[in-house]
């Protein structure tokens, strides 16, 4: 996709990795709109990207079942939705709150897969548009304390394979974003529980995995956009988790080759 001029939405876009796409979707040439609880950090960064800012709260889902109708009409159309913002939780399971849960199973995965099914319509009459969903490698392997992250990200993930599959076809496409560590305000909490914060040593001790630099995974993110790629993945030594992981669906898709995928 030809980003010079089109739109960008960008959920959870204040701060971190949702901000660094905003600055290297900008230079690109798109325009963005941005998407975030905090109003004073999306208009400051709006005024600085000369976009436009739509506060909502994503663990809200009557503020999610309005929010593609409101940022169309205060923006204009959607040609790229980024589906970046996330929660994480870390700790035993049973020690976590029913709210707690519900929160990062609406953040995480119900608004995106509601946003999708809001733009995706809008997306098909207009004849273009790209979904890029953010997800991660704890969608394939599991760390002690990440169960309820890690389950969300897996339904991301998950979800992500069966649109493009509905997609088929069609003049939408998908990308499906996976990393490890990002040197973010979110890759601190990880101290927060003592299993988890061991279970990553233990993971760099082995060099199995590494932290990918902010700039490496925007930029790698807005150019599969650009060349309509189904997956970014980091770092590079540990392919091996999302590949296994993806196996099953890409067998799937070679079985069903020749059935149509629209009604």
């Amino acid at each position: 996709m030809e980003l010079r001029g089109k739109r960008v939405m960008i959920t959870g876009a204040s701060r971190g990795i949702g901000e660094g796409l905003a600055h290297r979707f900008v230079a690109a040439g798109a325009n963005v709109a941005l998407v975030a609880r905090s109003a004073e950090s999306i208009e400051k960064l709006a005024a600085d990207l000369d976009g436009t800012a739509h506060p909502a709260d994503l663990g809200d889902p009557t503020q999610v079942a309005t929010l593609i109708n409101r940022v169309e009409d205060e923006a204009g159309p959607i040609d790229v939705l980024v589906n970046n913002a996330g929660i994480d939780l870390v700790g035993a399971l049973w020690d976590t709150s029913p709210d707690d849960l519900a929160a990062i199973v609406q953040i995480n995965l119900t608004a995106p897969m509601e946003l999708c099914r809001q733009v995706i319509p809008r997306m098909l009459r207009r004849g273009r548009g790209h979904i890029v969903n953010i997800s991660s490698l704890a969608a394939c392997g599991l760390y002690p304390g990440l169960t309820a992250y890690s389950t969300a990200k897996a339904g991301l993930s998950h979800f992500t394979a069966g649109l493009r599959a509905d997609l088929r076809g069609q003049p939408v496409n998908t990308t499906l974003v996976q990393m490890a560590g990002v040197p973010t305000d979110m890759l601190t909490h990880v101290s927060d529980y003592k299993p988890t914060e061991d279970s990553f040593r233990r993971g760099y001790q082995l060099h199995l995995v590494t932290d990918t630099p902010l700039d490496t995974l925007v930029t790698a993110t807005v150019d599969a956009v650009v060349k309509e790629r189904r997956h970014v993945r980091y770092p590079k030594r540990a392919l091996l988790f999302p590949l296994l992981t993806e196996a099953p669906r890409r067998i799937t898709e070679m079985m069903l080759a020749g059935v149509k995928h629209q009604a």
